[in-house]
């Protein structure tokens, strides 16, 4: 599913235009990247919670140069679905269908 996908399914069962379910999509999209990019968390009460978290400094290695070289610790944005949210696709899904 995409984002047109996304925007054509809310507009279909709420009625709203398409546009504006864009704009309201958008601009949600921009205030889980500001909030993280500020080191805030964000919490769905029933969705999941977009965290921000911190990778150590670790080594790795150039391989076409045959070196090692120093990653340094940098954070990264994850996302932690909520109980309900993974027992629901849990439920839905079949391994079966995962196959196609």
């Amino acid at each position: 599913m995409r984002k047109a996908d996304l925007v054509n399914g809310i507009s279909e069962k709420t009625g709203i235009q398409k546009v504006d379910v864009l704009v309201t999509l958008e601009q949600f999209f921009k205030e889980v990247k500001d909030s993280l990019a500020d080191g805030e968390n964000v919490y769905i009460r029933g969705f999941g919670s977009f965290v921000v978290k911190t990778r150590a400094k670790k080594i790795g290695r150039h391989i076409k140069k045959n070196e090692a070289i120093v990653i340094p610790e940098h954070c990264i944005p994850a996302f932690k679905p909520a109980k309900v949210f993974t027992e629901q696709v849990k439920d839905g899904v079949k391994p079966s269908d995962l196959e196609k």
